[in-house]
């Protein structure tokens, strides 16, 4: 099917489910209205992600080590059998592949190994994960606020152009982002449980959760910590002997999650495990491939991601907040965005999905708004205005997941590239190497082969052909004169247009 034909009825299907999901909520039959969000939602994540090829960054790195772990889940590589001299520190051409921790990996390495090594595949964990987060945001948020305000904070999340983008790989940092955020917000929901029906054994699926956020991107995930201890305290539940106790388990539990691997690699892996370590570290004071931005950096981006409006409803909640620093599960919330908002704010290399984690606080904090203003216009002169603000807290967000969704788009969403490559597995040749390919990792992914960028020196081909490796040589009509004339090799005319 074309895709913007596509496109159209997906956005045509998405309009009338969310029309139905408003009319059930406004009839207080919420059991609907939130299926109704989830399958739109769902719907919205699978036509976006139905690119059949890699995405630049980050998708084709992670999706290429995942594929090699489905072989030796242990032992992330990047470059499986790296035949040529390679850098530990560089990690878009090196052999063990710490870069990122490995949960998300682990997950779609498992995905692929169920339903095939392909770009569907990649992404299904995501899908999943982000469809479940729509449930999770009206759970936290009826219980934070009520049913009303969980909705529309359900329908925010539902329709987030950004969390769409990186279910899909579209744009960098991708499934590991999402990780992060479905295991912080499903850590949040397991500490309601907890302090709901008073069973530890929920307390313990909390301190899993968090363990889990640190397992997909590290330490910003311990911000469920302050939260957990709010609303266990706002519960009224627990004596304090019994939140210290109930504490420990928790870390317990968490450190019990994440560490094993840490001490893993480092024992195993420890120059490439030290060099990653080090080169996080050097995030908060260096700037990392480009990755710059002024102090205001996320103050500025929170626009784009969550609408232009978005300052109104944060201000007033920051102040209503403040006015009351006795409303604990306001302060949870502020917390739950402020801490991270803060800390990435001073952190040198900027990327806008470092605090993606917090987006569920933004939606429960512009749906209280949304409802409080709609309470406070009933009779003030300036009623049009209002209405205006409460139109655009929704048509903003919608406006910003179009944009981002592409549905309107005449877009080659099965390239030739890629058939190009997956012909060249056909010929089913044992231990071959490509040379002159300028995308080895997407050339690595759909095929068996060794791929890389340059065309070493004639005896270093001659020394691999003598080991039994067949070589062939992308030709792009700069191969050299010394290495065309070397007997053995095989050329082939490979597509020259950038894929992207």
């Amino acid at each position: 099917m074309d895709n913007l034909i596509f496109g159209i009825l997906t956005i045509l299907l998405c309009f009338i489910g969310y029309s139905f999901a408003w009319k059930f909520q406004s009839r207080d039959n919420y059991k609907i209205a939130i299926l109704l969000l989830i399958l739109c939602g769902l719907i919205l994540r699978i036509y976006t992600s139905t690119d059949f090829f890699l995405h630049t960054w980050d998708e084709r790195y992670h999706a290429l080590v995942a594929k090699n772990l489905i072989q030796h889940p242990w032992t992330p590589t990047l470059y499986d059998n790296p035949v040529l001299p390679y850098d530990f520190r560089v990690w878009v051409g090196n052999h063990i592949w710490l870069h990122k921790q490995p949960l998300p990996l682990w997950t779609i390495a498992a995905s692929m190994h169920i339903f095939g090594v392909n770009e569907i595949a990649l992404r299904i964990p995501s899908i999943i994960l982000t469809t479940i987060g729509i449930w999770l945001t009206f759970s936290i948020g009826s219980y934070f606020f009520n049913k009303k305000t969980g909705f529309l904070a359900a329908f925010f999340y539902s329709i987030n152009g950004l969390i769409i983008e990186l279910t899909a790989g579209r744009v960098a940092s991708d499934h590991i982002d999402i990780f992060f955020l479905f295991f912080i917000e499903i850590a949040i929901f397991f500490s309601i449980l907890f302090v709901r029906k008073k069973n530890t054994f929920y307390n313990i699926l909390a301190g899993v959760c968090i363990g889990a956020a640190i397992l997909s991107k590290w330490l910003p995930g311990l911000i469920v910590l302050p939260i957990w201890l709010l609303i266990v305290i706002d519960s009224g539940n627990f004596k304090v002997k019994s939140i210290i106790f109930q504490f420990i388990i928790l870390l317990i539990t968490c450190v019990s999650v994440f560490l094993p691997w840490q001490i893993y690699i480092f024992t195993v892996f420890p120059l490439e495990a030290g060099w990653e370590s080090s080169f996080n570290f050097r995030h908060l004071t260096e700037v990392i491939e480009g990755q710059a931005g002024p102090f205001y950096y996320f103050f500025d981006k929170i626009r784009i991601s969550y609408g232009e409006l978005i300052y109104l409803p944060l201000l007033w909640f920051l102040w209503k907040t403040y006015k009351n620093l006795n409303d604990n599960k306001g302060l949870a919330i502020c917390i739950w965005f402020l801490i991270p908002f803060i800390f990435f704010s001073f952190v040198t290399t900027k990327m806008q999905a470092y605090i993606l984690f917090t987006a569920p606080a933004l939606f429960l904090i512009t749906a209280d708004f949304f409802f409080a203003l709609s309470k406070y216009k009933k009779g003030h002169k300036f009623k049009w205005l209002f209405n205006l603000i409460l139109i655009l807290l929704i048509v903003l967000p919608i406006r910003y997941s179009i944009e981002r969704i592409k549905p309107f788009e005449k877009r080659d969403r099965n390239p030739q590239w890629v058939a190009d490559l997956k012909e060249l597995n056909k010929e089913n040749m044992d231990k071959a190497i490509l040379f002159n390919y300028e995308y080895p990792i997407e050339a690595m992914f759909y095929t068996n082969l060794i791929v890389y960028p340059y065309i070493p020196d004639r005896n270093i081909i001659s020394g691999l052909l003598a080991k039994g490796y067949t070589v062939i040589i992308n030709d792009n009509g700069n191969i050299p004169a010394d290495v065309e004339t070397i007997n053995g090799i095989i050329k082939r005319k490979l597509p020259t247009d950038d894929p992207y």
